[in-house]
């Protein structure tokens, strides 16, 4: 099998504010894959990290040499490196499938079906979040997500109010993300003032690795939680079960680049399945080619939960894709 690596960095049409500070970048390494018999037949899949987030990505000099091992090995062990699993299964299940991008056959990938998503509201000061907010509105969103924990709690607070006074709950869903950033002295009474506003859920309200708070806020909390770093680093069955079981988290949030990959999410949603916990799946901000295949990922399994795969849209230097969104749904357009 020939082996390519090649680097992409995209370009936001705007910064975006997250917890890991603003992004005005992202960068990407594809791999390509074909057997030197049929070299028009190739698979591609993209490694996509976000530093300070990624567990597998310490600096590029690191990252880059482990890219050109598994050049030479594509059928190494990658479980310590999720965003290079992911980059290597969606690229042997493409070039297995006819170099076509087509990398399940369901559904969603014969255009039949449409996955409803989530409109994602950034971080930044509160002109820019209600600008956002308007926007996703306009564009038919009815769940709405917003990232929280960077401005002043109770401005946050008054965008959220302003959204609940115009759209019920039964017409607009509200999600939330914290990244992290409450603590274990005003997680609850946080988590007690966001549910005035009828909030669906919060992502990750506290820092991860603290297993026995978040546990407790699970068992108080008067709105649903999510767990989404929690899961990162945990790739063992044993622990992943442990987790599970110890915090008995409302939600989990799964992001193949970050979770291990296609084989480490279905594990998660099986384990979480067994314990009746609903699960969601994001992309974490790759370009298309990562968002093409964690979509049609999504679309192996029966979820009617609004999924976090808007995100197409956010480089002004995104490579084309057939991967269409409207009125808060994301479809394949079939020619």
């Amino acid at each position: 099998m020939e082996v390519r690596i090649t680097k992409k960095v995209f370009k936001f049409k705007r910064p975006s504010g997250t917890s890991r500070g603003i992004l005005t970048e992202k960068h990407a390494w594809f791999i390509e894959l074909w057997h030197a018999s049929e070299p028009s037949i190739k698979g591609i899949g993209e490694c996509s990290i976000i530093p300070g987030l990624s567990p597998d990505f310490s600096d590029f000099r690191t990252y880059e040499a482990k890219l050109n091992d598994v050049a030479s090995n594509i059928s190494q062990d990658l479980t310590d490196w999720p965003s290079i699993k992911f980059g290597v299964e969606t690229a042997l299940l493409d070039l297995k499938n006819g170099g076509r991008q087509k990398l399940f056959n369901n559904r969603f990938t014969r255009g039949e079906e449409k996955i409803p998503i989530n409109g994602l509201i950034w971080m930044g000061d509160e002109g820019f979040m209600r600008e956002q907010i308007e926007e996703k509105i306009e564009l038919g969103f009815d769940t709405i997500k917003m990232k929280i924990g960077a401005i002043d709690f109770e401005v946050e607070m008054t965008l959220l109010s302003s959204i609940r006074k115009r759209f019920s709950s039964d017409q607009m869903t509200l999600r939330v993300d914290a990244n992290g950033a409450f603590t274990a002295q005003n997680a609850l009474a946080k988590l007690q003032r966001l549910a005035e506003c009828d909030i669906h859920s919060i992502e990750q309200p506290v820092a991860p690795g603290q297993w026995q708070i978040m546990r407790s806020l699970c068992e108080e909390t008067p709105l649903d939680i999510a767990l989404d770093e929690e899961l990162i680093g945990v790739h063992a069955t044993k622990e992943k079960c442990a987790l599970l079981d110890t915090i008995k988290p409302q939600y989990i949030i799964l992001k193949p680049s970050l979770h291990g990959g296609f084989s480490g999410s279905r594990e998660w949603i099986k384990l979480a399945e067994d314990r009746s916990i609903p699960w969601w799946m994001t992309s974490a901000l790759e370009s298309n080619i990562g968002l093409n295949a964690i979509c049609q990922f999504a679309g192996e399994f029966d979820n009617e939960l609004p999924q976090g795969l808007g995100t197409g849209s956010l480089y002004e230097n995104n490579i084309e894709s057939d991967l269409t969104v409207e009125n808060g749904m994301i479809y394949k357009k079939i020619n």
